[in-house]
């Protein structure tokens, strides 16, 4: 197994070739790095990670990106803490440096933004100040003072961010670096302040992480470029990591499910090639969606790189490396590449975590389940196989339970396997397999096309009952004409006949409506979206995929119909009117498929719970949208915290188990 051969960095050796990137993850205690981020990053190490970037920490004042963003000067206690706690597993531990430069943000320091040149942020609109020469020499000391406080707190080095959202790439940029003075040959300067951070840590590791395609050929660095500027900065380096993306496009650096995996790998192998040539002692590294242990093989087999991060891997599994290592790679949990709970980086400043495994972020709080005795001899029914489901399936076997699970369709997955179907939506089902895969492992019986009620036996005789029944079709907030159809999104994916024109009633803006709209046009059906925001798929800023999903509909050939409201429903057409000027427009649809809010199925639980006649004397909880329709990330949280909840270890409030806030 490739991924686990030791990998020779300067004078240090990493225990693996794989790479824990740094990220956001809003873990910090103001601006210093927590106790949450320690344990955070000791999972990953006692997981196999051979090198582990620490998120990175702002090495001036002027630079606060996000509001738990981490300052240099306030990180030497937590830089100490990680060293120290993964030094148990040999990993090499680094310290993220940086400095966001023009693409920051002054909400929270509430200084001007430091940047080469009068470029506006392109999110923001914000014009930052174009740095004068003297500020310039204090980012480059901060830089180095930075390198060594790491250094010293006990980190084996530093990586310096040449990437997105980096003041350095800017300066080596066209794009933002606009200047004539000295500062304009922006390489001099990077190279500059890479010899004096090498003096000044001359026996730890210097990386770098470096953009070689701007995606913006016009005045950006294009992938001939970035191989230049790479082999030019390699005498200082022993690792650089390859990424993509400017300003124009933050999201193409850490992208959804819809771009391939392993998109970088050309590009990587490319700037590979040309640091060998004149530097083969410094190693390369790819980033980009690389998540499957067979890819990450096959890239180190083939000697493209030297190494691979898999940072959304580990956070989907911290264990990934010991797994693959030991030769159970089909138990490795995989990444669904959804960046739903995962990408942080906005004002919620919500808690990094991870769909398909809750405990990533919340270590200290919620433990992953292993096998245990403390279900031992209890009988527990789960109904309904969604992933929530199944998760509470899995996690009661594990402590011991003998556990059957019902569902009533003739497939397990629930809602996921339906989503699973849609335009490059497919990856989802991974996590259906994996836990399919699971439930067979630890001997839970799955039947499907099971329908129970509160009166089968099987229920009568559960000590625990888990009602995971899903969700169902809401209520329409408009007029539908007697005899008009409408059909709901899971029916239009899950293989309901479609006949066009379609039109598609996106009141939420997630991926639902947008996907639905996706999959039709792209069979060659006429769609059109409408949506009452000013932009289809207004939620989808926060997985990164708001810009990238209208392209795709642009590209399909979807029309748009923005703010807008659905109001009647007649036998061919629906009629909406703008949200501002009240006007009334018809669109000819024959199907007209609402993507809008569901409602709980929860039915069962309460007839279990009612305590009339036909109730259940069992110990009864509900998980996911049996509670309230929301995504699969709550469905397993919910499901992570039964085995505690039937012990009593924790309060249930109308049967769904509870946990304290985080502050």
């Amino acid at each position: 197994m490739k991924l686990g051969n030791r990998l020779q960095l300067g004078v240090h050796v990493a225990p693996s070739s794989v790479l824990f990137g740094p990220h956001p993850t809003n873990l910090g205690d103001g601006r210093a790095l927590s106790d949450r981020h320690t344990n955070y990053y000791r999972r990953r190490a006692a997981g196999g990670a051979g090198i582990i970037v620490v998120e990175e920490a702002s090495v001036h004042p002027s630079d606060w990106p996000y509001e738990r963003a981490p300052l240099a000067s306030d990180c030497g206690p937590g830089w100490a803490s990680i060293a120290e706690a993964c030094s148990e597993f040999e990993t090499l531990v680094l310290a993220g440096l940086g400095h966001s430069g023009g693409q920051g943000s002054s909400a929270y320091s509430q200084l001007p933004l430091w940047a080469p040149s009068h470029v506006p942020e392109v999110n923001s609109r914000e014009v930052p100040k174009s740095m004068e020469p003297h500020e310039i020499e204090e980012l480059l000391d901060c830089f180095v003072r930075s390198s060594v406080a790491a250094v010293a707190a006990g980190c084996h080095g530093v990586e310096i961010n040449i990437g997105q959202s980096s003041l350095l790439r800017q300066f080596l940029s066209g794009l933002t670096n606009h200047r004539s003075d000295g500062a304009a040959d922006g390489l001099a300067l990077v190279t500059a302040l890479l010899g004096r951070v090498r003096i000044a840590i001359p026996d730890s590791l210097l990386a770098l992480r470096l953009c070689a395609d701007e995606l913006a050929p016009w005045a950006g660095i294009v992938p001939e470029r970035g191989a230049e500027i790479a082999a030019a900065l390699a005498e200082h380096a022993d690792l650089i990591t390859v990424v993509r993306g400017s300003i124009y496009s933050m999201t193409a650096t850490r992208p959804d499910c819809h771009e391939p995996a392993g998109f970088n790998r050309s590009l990587a192998a490319h700037v590979a090639a040309a640091v060998r040539a004149v530097y083969p002692e410094t190693r390369i590294a790819l980033q980009g969606s690389v998540v499957d242990v067979a890819m990450a093989e096959e890239v180190l087999a083939a000697g493209e790189v030297d190494c691979v991060e898999m940072t959304r891997a580990l956070i989907a599994d911290a264990s990934l490396v010991a797994k693959a290592t030991a030769g159970e790679v089909d138990r490795v949990r995989p990444c669904l590449l959804c960046n739903q709970t995962c990408m942080v980086r906005d004002a919620r400043n919500p808690i990094i975590s991870c769909v398909v495994d809750p405990t990533t972020g919340f270590e200290l709080l919620e433990s992953e389940p292993g096998r245990s005795q403390d279900l031992v001899g209890l009988r527990v029914v789960v109904v309904g196989a969604g992933p929530g489901g199944m998760e509470a399936a899995r996690c009661c076997a594990l402590a011991g339970a003998t556990v059957q699970l019902h569902e009533s369709s003739s497939r397990v997955g629930g809602a996921l396997a339906s989503a699973s179907v849609a335009a490059g939506r497919g990856r989802l089902n991974a996590l259906v397999s994996w836990l399919e895969q699971e439930l067979n492992d630890v001997g839970v019986e799955v039947l499907t096309s099971s329908n129970l009620v509160a009166a089968d036996e099987v229920l009568r005789n559960a000590d625990v009952i888990i009602v995971a029944t899903g969700s169902r079709n809401g209520s329409p907030d408009y007029v539908v004409q007697a005899g008009a159809a409408v059909m709901w999104a899971r029916e239009a994916l899950e293989g309901a006949n479609i006949n066009g024109p379609v039109c598609i009633w996106d009141p939420i803006g997630g991926p639902i409506g947008i996907s639905v709209a996706e999959t039709i046009r792209s069979q060659g059906v006429d769609v059109t979206l409408v949506t009452p925001d000013n932009i289809a798929g207004n939620e989808l800023s926060r997985s990164g995929d708001l810009a990238p999903a209208n392209t795709r509909l642009q590209q399909v050939g979807a029309k748009i119909l923005r703010r807008a409201t659905l109001v009647e429903r007649t036998h061919d057409t629906v009629v909406v009117t703008d949200r501002f000027s009240g006007a009334s427009s018809e669109i000819e649809a024959t199907t007209l498929i609402d993507a809008g809010h569901r409602l709980a199925e929860d039915s069962l639980f309460h007839e279990l719970t009612s305590g009339e006649p036909g109730g259940s004397a069992a110990i009864v909880l509900r998980v996911g949208d049996a509670v309230a329709p929301r995504t699969a990330a709550e469905a397993m949280i919910e499901a992570r915290r039964v085995v505690a909840a039937a012990r009593g270890q924790i309060p249930v409030s109308d049967g769904v188990p509870m946990i304290g806030t985080v502050h």
